[in-house]
């Protein structure tokens, strides 16, 4: 395993850089207490940059190519080299992140959260192909009662992740978690980065 030298997450479809949660993460990554220090780069979509409103997503090729520039410019703004980059992020974002990871982008781990499994209502466009290629370390966080996917579709699909897998299922939480369930999901975050770190070493 590599030592994470950093933490990229990328949006949901509806959601922007400055969503609750990511700022929560940053946050909690730059206390001492935690032990990373780890910076955290919030990420926005080429089709968000263009301002807020109900802007329908940029296509997959173009969200690819956002990571990987994003990947880019952050492994050259720290200095520190790509493949020790954390990717990943809340929906759409977690999922760009996965698929740029499986179809080449070195990265040090993903952290997928509210993960879309398939689309509300049908479960049988599953958006689990690439799953077989991701051969690194992998935290998912997911809501018990998010339309997207629950418990029983993602236990018949994650094993064929192939790097170790870990996951934090939130009792009540639908695809976008309410603020009471942010230290939880920080907690899972940081630690599991401490882990990633520490296995490292």
């Amino acid at each position: 395993m590599v030592a994470p030298g950093g933490l990229l997450l990328f949006h949901g479809a509806g959601g922007d850089r400055d969503h609750r949660l990511f700022l929560a993460i940053e946050a909690a990554l730059s206390l001492p207490a935690t032990g990373l220090s780890l910076p955290v780069a919030r990420c926005n979509f080429p089709y968000r940059d263009k301002g807020l409103g109900r802007r329908p997503p940029d296509r997959m090729p173009k969200l690819l190519e956002s990571v990987q520039e994003h990947v880019q410019r952050c492994s050259t703004a720290w200095d520190v080299p790509s493949e020790t980059l954390v990717l990943g992020g809340r929906s759409l974002g977690g999922r760009a992140a996965s698929l740029a990871v499986a179809d080449g982008l070195d990265a040090a781990g993903l952290v997928l959260l509210s993960y879309p499994l398939h689309p509300p209502g049908k479960p049988e466009r599953l958006r689990t192909e690439h799953f077989g290629r991701l051969h690194l370390p992998v935290l998912l966080v997911q809501g018990d009662a998010d339309p997207f996917g629950n418990r029983a579709e993602f236990d018949a699909h994650t094993p064929s992740i192939l790097g170790p897998f870990e996951q934090l299922w939130l009792e009540k939480a639908g695809h976008d978690p309410a603020a009471k369930h942010d230290a939880a999901i920080v907690g899972a975050v940081a630690g599991w980065l401490s882990k990633l770190a520490g296995s490292a070493g």
